[in-house]
């Protein structure tokens, strides 16, 4: 019973201080493919939302650029943004389960937490996640991940992470400490 309470505590300390969870999936590369947006976006939308538990939202570029072979209107990436209890289920499910499962991880740097306060986190590759299969999603992808707080102060912030167990390196978390 003393656990179920703690856990609910948890959870309203961590809702009071996550305003939202931003999630981007960029498709560029994988735009150029033949049949992407009849075989290849579909998956990466059923991974998206499998991982967040939400349909994502579909970016197009708003202008043309020759360089990066990128036209007006084609898709270049998924966003989903996460609010209440859907946030602070995807930053508990971030912090215990899909970090500790990424490869060579020591922890998150000092420059993880812009001047803002916000967390931002990228993976390489989104297999990391458990609900994703490896024979299930032919197509790798990388994600990023905004965690905006409502505090809107960097020290304050990286307090408030360190206290709700986000893994940070031991060099970080003294240089941050020596910055103030």
């Amino acid at each position: 019973m003393a656990e179920k309470t703690k856990t609910s505590n948890d959870r309203a300390v961590i809702r009071g201080f996550i305003e939202k969870v931003v999630i981007d999936a960029g498709v560029g590369r994988l735009g150029q493919q033949p049949n992407f947006e009849e075989k290849i976006l579909p998956q990466v939308m059923r991974d998206i939302a499998a991982v967040t538990g939400q349909q994502p939202q579909i970016r197009r570029a708003k202008e043309s650029i020759s360089g990066f072979k990128l036209r007006e209107g084609q898709i270049v990436g998924l966003r989903v943004t996460l609010r209440q209890n859907k946030a602070v289920d995807f930053f508990e499910r971030l912090i215990t389960i899909v970090l500790p499962r990424v490869r060579d991880f020591n922890g998150l740097e000092h420059s993880a937490i812009d001047q803002g306060g916000t967390l931002n986190v990228g993976l390489r590759d989104h297999l990391v996640f458990p609900e994703i299969s490896p024979e299930q999603s032919p197509v790798s992808f990388s994600m990023g991940m905004s965690i905006v707080p409502k505090v809107r102060n960097r020290e304050k912030a990286w307090a408030q992470f360190a206290e709700l167990g986000v893994p940070m390196k031991k060099e970080a978390a003294k240089s941050f400490k020596k910055k103030k």
